[in-house]
């Protein structure tokens, strides 16, 4: 049997919240367990409740539904709800599991409901790497080489004609290219975040829209690596 979802519903417009209520109760297995105008009071009543899902209106008094978005648990599917097609442009950067633009139509309502059913249901693809795991790396013109551990690594940094492989107790310098790393570790245990950079998903601390933490550094996510970079960070969020 399938998990009962429960939402709470978040807009200033009453008529909004009578539409969503019923529609929750018209829907198979989601449930409405509270709702509200004010959305100081829906801080309150999601961390109290903790539900599946969090129907939030951007523009509402007091927090916007993105400033409550911020402050929520990670945990909780957000789906957001506006009038205005440039609100709903506004969220596309942020990890949301839908926008539907009102007046939501039952249909809608259901596809937004499914969106978030299928990402529970994504299974997580293992980054797990053994102690055993490792490869051998050029440290100097003599020739010698070093053996580095893929569980000691947290980032790679391209300086130059040189790529710096940052670990806990030490920099590991090598000759090469940030590309030909990129090709020969795992995508599912590395990834490109800024042509100067790639991490170690299983080392990121926190991330922001244009910064990654790793290793107490924040490091740049530049534009072009920022969608391969969250769907990644995604798969891994429960």
């Amino acid at each position: 049997m399938s998990k009962q979802l429960t939402c709470i519903i978040v807009d200033d417009e009453p008529p909004a919240i009578r539409i969503l209520e019923k529609y929750a109760e018209q829907l198979t297995g989601i449930g409405c367990i509270a709702s509200t105008r004010n959305s100081l009071e829906a801080l309150q009543l999601i961390e109290r409740h903790q539900p599946d899902i969090a129907f939030l209106d951007i523009q509402m008094p007091g927090l916007t539904g993105i400033q409550l978005f911020k402050l929520i648990n990670n945990n909780i599917k957000v789906i957001f709800t506006t009038a205005y097609t440039q609100f709903a442009i506004n969220t596309f950067e942020l990890d949301a599991a839908d926008c539907t633009l009102k007046p939501i139509s039952f249909d809608h309502f259901i596809a937004a409901v499914e969106k978030v059913k299928k990402q529970e249901k994504t299974p997580y693809p293992s980054t797990h790497a053994t102690e055993d795991d490792f490869f051998f790396v050029k440290t100097d013109r003599m020739n010698r080489s070093k053996r580095v551990r893929i569980t000691d690594v947290y980032y790679l940094e391209s300086i130059k004609n040189y790529v710096v492989l940052h670990t806990e107790n030490e920099q590991i310098v090598t000759y090469n290219t940030l590309k030909y790393f990129e090709e020969n570790l795992s995508a599912t245990l590395f990834i490109k975040i800024h042509k100067s950079f790639m991490v170690a998903l299983n080392k990121v601390e926190k991330t922001d829209t244009n910064q990654v933490w790793v290793f107490q550094k924040n490091l740049p996510l530049g534009d072009t690596y920022k969608n391969a970079f969250f769907e990644k960070i995604n798969q891994k969020k429960l």
